[in-house]
C-alpha cells in the first residue's frame, strides 16, 4: 500500500516537474518563437547545418540535466531521459506556437520540420532551467554544485542561450556592418569587462575568499570570453550570417554577437 502512494506521489512530482519543464521552454524560447527571422531560416537553413544544430545542442542539454534538469533525479540514465524528454518538449511547444502563430510552411514538411528544429533546442534548453526558475523552493537550483570545468560549461551555456536569441536579427548584422574596427575592439574591451565583474561578484565555484580580482580574470573572465567567441562564431555559421564575408566582417560579427554572449555567460549562475 505504502509503495503504491509513494508511486503515485512520485507520478504527480514528475507530471509538475513535467509542466514547469514546459513553462519555462515558453518562457525560455518565445523571443525566438516571435521572431521573423527564425521563421525564414527554418526554410531557408541548410538541413546539415539544422541538423548539426540540434546534434550541437545535445551534450549542451545533457550537461544542464545534470547541473540543473527539470527534476530532481540524477544519474547517467536519468540525466539522458531528462535530456530526451526535454528535447521533446522542444518540440512540442516549438510546433505548437509556430502553428497557433500561423507562420510554419505547411506547403513543404521538410521547411515546416526546419522551422520546428531551429526552435526546440532553446525551448527545450528553457525546459532544463525550469525547475530554478519557475519552482517555488529557490534552493533547488543549488543543489549541485560545479566543478571549475562545470562552471565554464555553465558559462557557455549562458553564452549560447544569449547569442542563440540574438543571431538571427538583422540588427547584429547592421550593427557590426556599421561599427569601425576600433570601435570593435572598444566593444571587446567593455564585453570583458563586464563579464569580468559580475564574474567576481557572483562569487563562482571555486572562487575562495581570498581570490583576487587577477585570479578571478585569469581562471574564469579570459576562458569566459574565449567561449562566447566560440559560442557566437557557432551560432552565427548555424544561421548562416558570415557566409561569403571576409575575415574582417566575420570578426565584427563574432565581436558584436560576443557582448550579449559575455552577459549571458556572466548572468549563467543566476539562471542555473
Amino acid at each position: 500500500m505504502q509503495a503504491a502512494v509513494h508511486g503515485a506521489k512520485s507520478e504527480l512530482s514528475y507530471l509538475g516537474d513535467l509542466g514547469r519543464a514546459f513553462g519555462g521552454a515558453l518562457l525560455f524560447s518565445l523571443p525566438l518563437l516571435m521572431t521573423m527571422e527564425m521563421w525564414a531560416l527554418g526554410v531557408s537553413a541548410p538541413p546539415l547545418r539544422r541538423l548539426a544544430f540540434v546534434l550541437g545542442a545535445l551534450p549542451v542539454l545533457y550537461g544542464l540535466a545534470h547541473y540543473a534538469g527539470f527534476s530532481a533525479r540524477r544519474g547517467l540514465m536519468n540525466n539522458t531521459l531528462d535530456t530526451l524528454v526535454a528535447l521533446a518538449v522542444g518540440y512540442v511547444t516549438s510546433a505548437a506556437l509556430l502553428a497557433l502563430f500561423n507562420v510554419l510552411d505547411y506547403a513543404s514538411l521538410t521547411s515546416a520540420t526546419g522551422q520546428i528544429s531551429l526552435q526546440a533546442a532553446p525551448a527545450a534548453l528553457g525546459a532544463l532551467v525550469a525547475r530554478r526558475q519557475l519552482s517555488g523552493d529557490g534552493k533547488q537550483g543549488d543543489e549541485d554544485e560545479a566543478s571549475y570545468p562545470g562552471e565554464l560549461f555553465l558559462m557557455l551555456a549562458g553564452a549560447l542561450y544569449f547569442a542563440m536569441n540574438l543571431a538571427p536579427t538583422e540588427e547584429m548584422r547592421l550593427i557590426a556592418y556599421l561599427t569601425t574596427p576600433l570601435g570593435a575592439l572598444a566593444l571587446l574591451v567593455v564585453s570583458i569587462f563586464l563579464l569580468h565583474v559580475i564574474v567576481f561578484e557572483a562569487g563562482f565555484a571555486g572562487q575562495e575568499e581570498k581570490e583576487t580580482p587577477l585570479r578571478a580574470f585569469l581562471h574564469f573572465t579570459l576562458p569566459g570570453y574565449a567561449l562566447c567567441l566560440a559560442a557566437s562564431l557557432a551560432m552565427l555559421w548555424t544561421f548562416a550570417a558570415v557566409d561569403g564575408h571576409g575575415a574582417g566582417a566575420v570578426t565584427a560579427n563574432v565581436v558584436v554577437l560576443a557582448f550579449p554572449a559575455a552577459l549571458g555567460a556572466a548572468a549563467a549562475r543566476l539562471l542555473v
